[in-house]
């Protein structure tokens, strides 16, 4: 299950100067240094496959993908109403939106798909595909409607069972999601069934049982393909935030040598390193990762390690960066395409970049959208705290803390919200819990920019 809300940036990052030890610049583009590509395509209407170019284009399976979509395309010059093959070809580009970060993949899969649905309007597959996409573009209410079409097609089906879960969990339902999932893990155990149990153990503060279900995930699937490193780094994660740093540090190091140059991966080092208050260094594989996806989480994640560090106008740059980089790609949507949805990613760069007023309004469009969401309230929550509005910080920390969560950073957001509200013991077992859940947290970090 893919937990962070991300969006790659869709024009080459050109303005973070990134000074002292290494005194270069990073320019990295929405399509790993692939050129900027309308929507072209053959005379089968299959939109071209972009070149990678970069460290992506060293992967072990980029030869391969190429010479299997254009044997693909052959075959449906030869037949063009072959479904089955237009959508193996939707499978290989909704992963390349995956591995790259490309924005275009996503479009170019819809349109792959809408035409199989054009030839067949009961494809299962195409149905499930699409809300898979659109969970990526983070519409989640389509994404459910959509795999729920499809498993009235086929109720039985694993793939679109792990739709569901995920688009119920962000739609902020949770008993239908574990209802998914314990569906998922019967009909197909698999390091995408084990992966999701893991993720709702953890929604509901089981970390040795998310630990666990992470590690089967792992031991599922095959050494350096990108979702086995993907679920490894994921553990990572899970380690990372119970204080376990070595562990954590271990893990991501071993995903790199499975993947070299995995960004998910760097990633983990980076969120290492700040923890060890070594900046320096978290910001060396903070830039190894922006170097093959330039993420808006990457780069925001940049700008929070100068202000760590003390480069307060640096931090401040990299944050207005992101935030037009952002505005910018809503503003060129496609009013004709599946839309991404961006609010989370705003209300996110605005609070960054200490616009509390504008950060709120996304993150309340955002909440819109998925009202029970303990993620999205958990956002508004600590933007109204900022705000000194702590009545309704405290109305959206009691539906944060809804499924017992044991993350120590939301922990440690309730602490503060309810010493602010009168409820002293509360906040008092919050703040201890979120210490002994990591010992390793500072508040000086969740606070770096108040």
């Amino acid at each position: 299950m893919q937990k962070l809300h991300s969006k790659k940036l869709s024009k080459c990052l050109l303005l973070i100067m990134l000074v002292g030890t290494l005194g270069t610049t990073i320019v990295s583009c929405s399509n790993a240094g692939g050129e900027t590509s309308e929507m072209t395509s053959d005379n089968t209407g299959i939109p071209a496959l972009l070149e990678r170019k970069g460290e992506l284009a060293k992967a072990a399976e980029w030869e391969k993908t190429k010479v299997k979509v254009q044997e693909l395309k052959a075959k449906l010059s030869a037949n063009p109403n072959d479904t089955k093959t237009r959508l193996q070809i939707a499978t290989i580009y909704m992963t390349e939106a995956r591995i790259t970060g490309d924005a275009y993949y996503h479009q170019a899969a819809v349109k792959i798909l809408d035409g199989v649905l054009k030839i067949d309007n009961n494809n299962f597959e195409a149905y499930t595909y699409k809300a898979s996409v659109a969970m990526s573009l983070h519409r989640f209410d389509e994404a459910r409607k959509l795999a729920e079409k499809a498993r009235m097609l086929n109720p039985d089906n694993a793939y679109v069972c792990g739709v569901l879960v995920d688009a119920n969990v962000e739609l902020g339902n949770y008993k239908e999601a574990i209802a998914m999932s314990d569906k998922m893990q019967v009909l197909k155990p698999s390091l995408e069934s084990y992966s999701r149990a893991s993720y709702l153990r953890e929604i509901f503060g089981d970390y040795d049982g998310a630990i666990q279900a992470m590690n089967m995930a792992v031991q599922a699937g095959a050494a350096g393909t990108e979702s086995a490193e993907w679920a490894r780094v994921a553990l990572g994660d899970l380690y990372l935030q119970t204080g376990k740093l070595d562990t954590a540090k271990m893990l991501y190091e071993s995903a790199l040598v499975y993947r070299p140059g995995f960004p998910n991966a760097e990633m983990g080092l980076a969120k290492v390193e700040k923890a060890k208050k070594n900046y320096t260094a978290a910001i060396q594989h903070t830039e190894n990762a922006i170097r093959i996806i330039s993420e808006s989480a990457y780069v925001s994640f940049l700008g929070e390690l100068y202000a760590l560090k003390g480069d307060m106008d640096k931090a401040k740059s990299i944050h207005k960066d992101v935030i037009d980089m952002l505005e910018d790609a809503e503003k060129q949507q496609d009013e004709n395409m599946m839309k991404h949805n961006g609010n989370r990613e705003l209300a996110n760069a605005y609070l960054a970049a200490i616009d509390f007023d504008k950060a709120l309004v996304y993150a309340k469009n955002d909440l819109a959208l998925r009202p029970e969401n303990i993620d999205a309230n958990e956002l508004v929550a600590w933007i109204y705290y900022l705000k000194a509005d702590y009545a309704n910080a405290k109305k959206h920390a009691d539906k944060m803390m809804a499924t017992n969560t044991r993350n120590a950073n939301t922990l440690y957001k309730a602490a503060k919200i309810y010493a602010k509200t009168n409820e002293a013991a509360k906040a008092d077992a919050y703040a201890l819990m979120a210490k002994k859940v990591n010992p390793y947290l500072d508040g000086n970090t969740i606070l770096a920019y108040k």
